[in-house]
This record gives C-alpha cells, sequence and structure tokens, in this order.
C-alpha cells in the first residue's frame, strides 16, 4: 500500500520539461490510406486483440487541431509530442499531399506561437496501404520510400520543431521481429544523421522499455527467460547504439553503420513490468492477484502499478539524458490517474536522485482516444465525448498544470484533487 498523502516535497530540476504525447492515426481521424485503417476493416489490429471498433473520426483532432492547441496551452503543457502521418502526406506511392503538408505546417506554427515545444515522431505504427503492400520495413529495398518521405516533409517543417522522435516502439514484435529491427535500425541510423544535417532540434527513437519480471523470483528458468526478453526487446537496440553492433538470435551479428551514437537522448515509453513465465508457450506471466487492478471494463496489459520497475529500469542510463515520452494509466477512475501520476512521477526523482538525467515527462495521453481497435482504454487527461467531441479536463488534468507550474508537488498536493485512495 502507497500512502501518497505522506510523500515529501518532489522538486525536479530547473528546466524540466513537462507535456503530453498523441499520435495520429489515434486522435486525427479518416485515416483512410494507412495500412491500419486496412486492418481496422477487416476486422483486427494485433493478433492477440480483438478489434471492438474502427477509428473512424476519432477524436476528429484534424478539424479540432487548432481547439486542441489552444487547450495545451491553457493546461500548460510545455512540450507535445505527435507524429505527422506519412499516409497522409503521401497517400499514394510518389503523389504528395500539399494540403496535409500545409496543415501540419500550420499546427506546428501554432504551437509555437502558444510557446509550445513541438516533439514531432516521423513513425508511428501506421504508414501507408501501399508501403504495407510492399513489405513495409521487413525489406532493405523499401527503406528509400520511407527516406523519401523525411527528405519532403523534414524541409517543410524543420524551423518548428524543438526535437524528433523518428520511430515509436519498433522494438516490440518479439522473437520473430528481427528482419524488421535490423532495417529500423538502418533506417533510424540513416534518419538521424540526415535529421542532424539540418537541423539543430535533438533526435531520438522513442523505446517501449519492457521490466520483465519473474513469476517465480528464484526460479532459474522464469530469470533466463526475462534475460533472453529483455535482450530482444530493450537490448539490442540499448547495445546497438553503444556500439553500432546488432547483435539477435538465429543471425549473424552485423555492424550497422552509422548506428553508433545515434541519438541525442534515450526517449523512454515505460508503463508497467511484464511478468515471465518460462512454463507458457507464450512466456506470458500474471499480475500477482493481490497487485490485480480492473481500471476499465476489457482485459488490458496496464493492470497494475509498478513504479518501481521504471526507477530501476531507468538506471540503465547513465550515458545520455532521458526524457520519458510516454508514460500513462488507463482507467475509467480518473482517480487512479492522479495516484498513478504521483507514484511515477516519485520513481523519476528517486532515479534522478541516483544520477540518471532525465530531462522531462511526456504524459501519455493528451485526451482519450483511439486504442488500436478500442475506444475503451481512456489514457486521456481529457474527456472527448464520443457524439459531439466535446474535450472536457478531468481532475487530473488540473493536478498536473500545478505540477508544471510549481515544476514538482507533494502529498499535500493532491488533496484538493483525491479525497481517499480509490478503490476497484
Amino acid at each position: 500500500m502507497y500512502d501518497i498523502f505522506n510523500l515529501p516535497r518532489i522538486q525536479f530540476p530547473p528546466g524540466f520539461l513537462w507535456g503530453s504525447s498523441t499520435a495520429a492515426h489515434q486522435i486525427e481521424g479518416n485515416n483512410i490510406h494507412s495500412n491500419f485503417w486496412t486492418k481496422e476493416q477487416r476486422g483486427g489490429i494485433w493478433s492477440q486483440w480483438d478489434i471492438d471498433e474502427p477509428s473512424g473520426l476519432a477524436c476528429n483532432h484534424w478539424e479540432l487541431f487548432r481547439e486542441d492547441v489552444e487547450l495545451l496551452a491553457r493546461l500548460g503543457h510545455q512540450v507535445y509530442r505527435f507524429s505527422i502521418e506519412w499516409s497522409r502526406i503521401e497517400p499514394r506511392e510518389g503523389e504528395w499531399n500539399e494540403e496535409a503538408i500545409a496543415h501540419y505546417v500550420e499546427l506546428l506554427a501554432l504551437l509555437c506561437q502558444r510557446k509550445i515545444k513541438p516533439m514531432v515522431t516521423l513513425h508511428h505504427f501506421s504508414h501507408p496501404q501501399w508501403f504495407e503492400e510492399k513489405g513495409e520495413f521487413n525489406k532493405e529495398e523499401n527503406l528509400p520510400f520511407f527516406y523519401r518521405f523525411v527528405e519532403r516533409i523534414v524541409p517543410e517543417i524543420k524551423s518548428y520543431v524543438f526535437s524528433w522522435n523518428i520511430f515509436n516502439e519498433f522494438n516490440r514484435g518479439g522473437y520473430y521481429g528481427c528482419p524488421r529491427k535490423l532495417e529500423i535500425l538502418k533506417a533510424h541510423a540513416h534518419v538521424y544523421h540526415y535529421l542532424k544535417s539540418q537541423s539543430s532540434a535533438s533526435v531520438s527513437s522513442a523505446h517501449a522499455l519492457s521490466h520483465f519480471f519473474p513469476q517465480r523470483y528464484y526460479d532459474k528458468f522464469d530469470n533466463l527467460m526475462c534475460q533472453f526478453l529483455d535482450h530482444i526487446t530493450n537490448e539490442f537496440f540499448f547495445h546497438g547504439i553503444r556500439t553500432g553492433e546488432f547483435i539477435y538470435p538465429d543471425t549473424d551479428a552485423v555492424v550497422v553503420p552509422g548506428l553508433k551514437g545515434a541519438i541525442d537522448y534515450w526517449a523512454i515509453n515505460f508503463y508497467t513490468r511484464e511478468m515471465v513465465d518460462a512454463r507458457k508457450a507464450s512466456c506470458h506471466g500474471t499480475v500477482y492477484p493481490h497487485k490485480y487492478l480492473k481500471l476499465i471494463d476489457k482485459r488490458f496489459y496496464l493492470e497494475e502499478f509498478y513504479p518501481e520497475g521504471l526507477c530501476q529500469s531507468l538506471q540503465r542510463f547513465t550515458d545520455y539524458p532521458v526524457i520519458i515520452t510516454e508514460n500513462g494509466c488507463s482507467a475509467d477512475d480518473d482517480r487512479f490517474r492522479i495516484v498513478y501520476i504521483a507514484q511515477y512521477l516519485s520513481a523519476i526523482k528517486d532515479a534522478i536522485d541516483r544520477g540518471v538525467k532525465v530531462d522531462g515527462y511526456i504524459y501519455w495521453s493528451t485526451m482519450d482516444n483511439y486504442e488500436w481497435g478500442s475506444y475503451k482504454p481512456r489514457f486521456g487527461l481529457v474527456s472527448v465525448d464520443r457524439q459531439t467531441f466535446q474535450r472536457t479536463p478531468k481532475p487530473s488534468a488540473d493536478f498536473f498544470k500545478e505540477i508544471i507550474e510549481n515544476n514538482g508537488f507533494s502529498g499535500n498536493s493532491l488533496k484538493p484533487f483525491l479525497s481517499e485512495l480509490p478503490v476497484t
């Protein structure tokens, strides 16, 4: 049990950056030329998740982006991480949509006018369906298509961008993601050096940092499988950036040209730990019953608060600064979101005190959005009416705004927003 009301004063370093994050397909709506739109029409997104509904208009952000920029400003956000949708820029191979380019330029200009630093993701899962049909990033010969998109959009927007994320969470995908991971590492290295030639903004790729935890703490097989899963999910990327070498099961080691040192900071997405059971074919363990939280009416991967895992995981990074590019809570009861933010920020401050240079925290997500097959998972600081698209900030948004204004918080800071610890 955490007594968050007795947390001491937690103060973050001067210049610490605060903001929130979204992805184009999840909020813009009518992303009809993307691979995920096609998958939705076929009735599935990820193999392990059923689709509840297609994305449709999502949050209608494509039409309401001006209103959303004003909302971000009112909530005090200093950084806004979002993605440029390649499917809109190049809906058909070799065909450029100038109106879509102008749309993103206007969005970026508005953010800068409101003193909000834009962090731009160039690939957040979705891409044109025509690129998917070519085999997407599984084939080296397809990489120039991505480079062409980058070289088309970057000159248009580079003067506005505070920081770049080339890819979002390409490290996920399990054991059989080897060819794709290698090709994306090549693409990351190529685009990193291109961006550095064009822009003074910092560059990274957002990494889904999985904290693997043995189902049976002293079981050697659970621990061995944790080490294996950590390598194919996390360490292959960290080692690649630090040495330039790609080491992965079932393939000879490869030195990727330009990969060594090809980040300016570690962009880290973190939610909770992943339990590992070596005696199951999937290796997926189960959350301890006393830790399980049913926060939405759907089985979802975020079923446990585990801030210790973030503090422990951040201690892997002593060579480059860190920005938390995603961290958030999916809950119908917003009180859990307030508890989650307090606990995880406490863990981040602990990591800072242990010597990790964390430069910012970007909450996922700005608003309740489309979570790749369903609108049931609600991560947002802001609720969105599914019929009218009206935005309504939640108490957690006001709590987060107060944290930003004070560059920190204490247990007493929670009391205006939370009278008691919530229960499921």
